[in-house]
């Protein structure tokens, strides 16, 4: 950054530290790939995936020396690259939709500086408002549902309470039908797919251990609404196998009346099937396999006789991709892509509901700007938890932990309406609980796989999101979000867990009971 005045043996031992810092990362970045690989391979079906983890950015800037800036409100671009150019730094890319006078870029550093020094000397400008690293997000290796016997036995008082408070109810209802027994609960239309009776998240009859009734009662949901063609759900995660047969059918296409993505420094931008900020251009193809997985959550095509179903049975799902094959993205990527979202539902593209499965413990105030702007356009942003078995309210989890009108924070039941051992929570940062264990859903290859994580109770919100813009199309942000809130089921086992207390209920939702 032409900083040359340094005195001749502090330039010596800052070469020497640089030099001990490279051998280092080189062992650093050995250790990522080794571990990358394991992660793709132990891909497997029946555990926790993990979530989407940040971890601190002076070892995860996706390149060295990349930081996000804001610029104060007057700055012009033509004083931007002034100061990038004093600086000896590159202008990568201007993040648009940005209110005001204000300026967000992404700059890159050109001369070896690690990110955090690069912000930290870009906070120091009476121009700049804020400046962080872009920091890498990474898909986490797989953890275990049940970790020891402690977890077993708090896992089984629980579902004693659980079931001795189901027996107060029961008996306090009586005969009024108001969330009654399973019999009551499995009324309403049964799609013909040949695996729905695996999904025991959408109806829950006791299958494989689980409590009859632990369920989101779409069923009875069904019975007002199965979902509408008119509603996009944007799914950011690694993309989506849009050619599964079970996905085709929902999967959003630009209207061929809609003109092109066109961007300032990525050019115009094919985006017939989505967006991939990953790399650049409009091929959003899920090569990893999650994104797919939160996709048939959302919107597996119901009554086809092919595979399962999803909360809507009939949806548009828009496929973001910015995380690769590895599962690896940045904040960067993120944010461009919701910017593309917040782009085509300024074109005309009814887009209501990003769906994030994926966080970390990293704040990027670049980020939450960015899902600020959604949510100014209609845009309700719910995101996974986590799955580290933490108290977000302690250690905070983003982008789930904003404290934005938009965001809904989302942890994990297990099929017994318990909170999943893997699950985060948080009295006061998660709002409320969705099924998210031994989810069975869309796999790439025209595959179907089971996986757990609130990266899988996320999509079942979202879904169920979609389902009420359906019927209530006209619905802000604050009004769904207030309507999720308010229809769950409280539950004891998240009482002092989730804001809420409950459990997400898609039939109260839709006003289906």
């Amino acid at each position: 950054m032409n900083r040359n005045n340094f005195f001749g043996h502090a330039a010596l031992a800052v070469a020497l530290v640089m030099l001990a810092a490279f051998v280092g990362q080189m062992s650093r970045t050995q250790w990522s790939h080794d571990n990358k690989h394991e992660t793709v391979e132990r891909r497997i079906v029946f555990v926790p995936d993990g979530p989407h983890e940040v971890d601190e950015p002076e070892d995860e800037a996706e390149d060295d020396g990349e930081v996000l800036v804001r610029f104060r409100e007057g700055t012009t671009e033509r004083a931007v690259r002034a100061i990038t150019e004093r600086l000896n730094d590159r202008l990568l890319d201007r993040f648009d939709y940005v209110d005001g006078a204000a300026y967000i870029a992404a700059v890159a550093d050109e001369d070896g500086l690690d990110a955090e020094r690069v912000a930290a000397e870009y906070r120091l400008l009476p121009e700049v408002e804020y400046a962080e690293p872009n920091v890498e997000i990474n898909l986490d290796p797989p953890g275990e549902l049940f970790g020891g016997e402690a977890e077993i036995a708090a896992a089984a008082a629980e579902e004693a309470e659980l079931a001795s408070a189901y027996a107060r109810d029961e008996a306090r209802r009586g005969d009024d039908g108001d969330d009654g027994p399973p019999v009551i609960m499995a009324k309403g239309p049964r799609p013909n797919d040949p695996m729905f009776n695996e999904q025991w998240s959408l109806l829950n009859t006791g299958q494989n251990g689980g409590t009859a009734g632990a369920d989101i009662r779409a069923t009875l949901a069904w019975a007002k609404t199965t979902g509408s063609r008119k509603v996009v759900v944007a799914v950011l995660d690694t993309g989506v196998d849009y050619k599964h047969p079970d996905l085709a059918g929902n999967m959003w296409q630009r209207p061929a009346s809609l003109a092109p993505y066109a961007d300032e420094h990525l050019g115009t931008i094919d985006d017939r099937f989505g967006f991939d900020s990953a790399d650049g251009d409009g091929d959003p193809f899920d090569d990893n396999g999650h994104g797919t997985h939160c996709s048939g959550i959302v919107g597996a095509v119901g009554g086809n006789n092919e595979g399962i179903v999803g909360v809507n049975w009939q949806v548009e799902i828009m496929p973001l991709k910015f995380m690769d094959s590895g599962g690896r993205g940045s904040i960067k990527a993120a944010i461009e892509a919701i910017d593309y979202v917040i782009g085509r539902k300024r074109a005309g593209v009814n887009v209501r509901v990003i769906s994030a499965s994926w966080g970390g413990t990293f704040s990027s105030r670049a980020l939450e700007d960015a899902i600020r702007r959604a949510g100014d356009e209609g845009i309700i942003f719910i995101a996974a938890a986590g799955n580290s078995r933490t108290n977000n309210d302690r250690l905070q989890h983003y982008p789930s932990g904003y404290q934005l009108p938009n965001v809904l924070a989302v942890a994990a039941l297990q099929r017994r309406d318990a909170l999943a051992s893997f699950s985060n929570y948080g009295p006061k940062t998660v709002h409320l609980a969705a099924p998210g264990a031994e989810i069975l859903s869309t796999w790439p290859g025209n595959q179907y796989e089971e996986h757990s994580g609130t990266s899988m109770a996320t999509p079942e919100v979202a879904g169920v999101a979609a389902l009420v813009l359906a019927s209530h199309p006209d619905m802000t942000v604050a009004q769904l979000r207030e309507r999720l809130l308010s229809s769950v089921d409280q539950l004891p086992a998240l009482a002092g867990k989730v804001s809420s207390g409950g459990r997400l209920n898609a039939a109260r939702a839709v006003r289906a009971e």
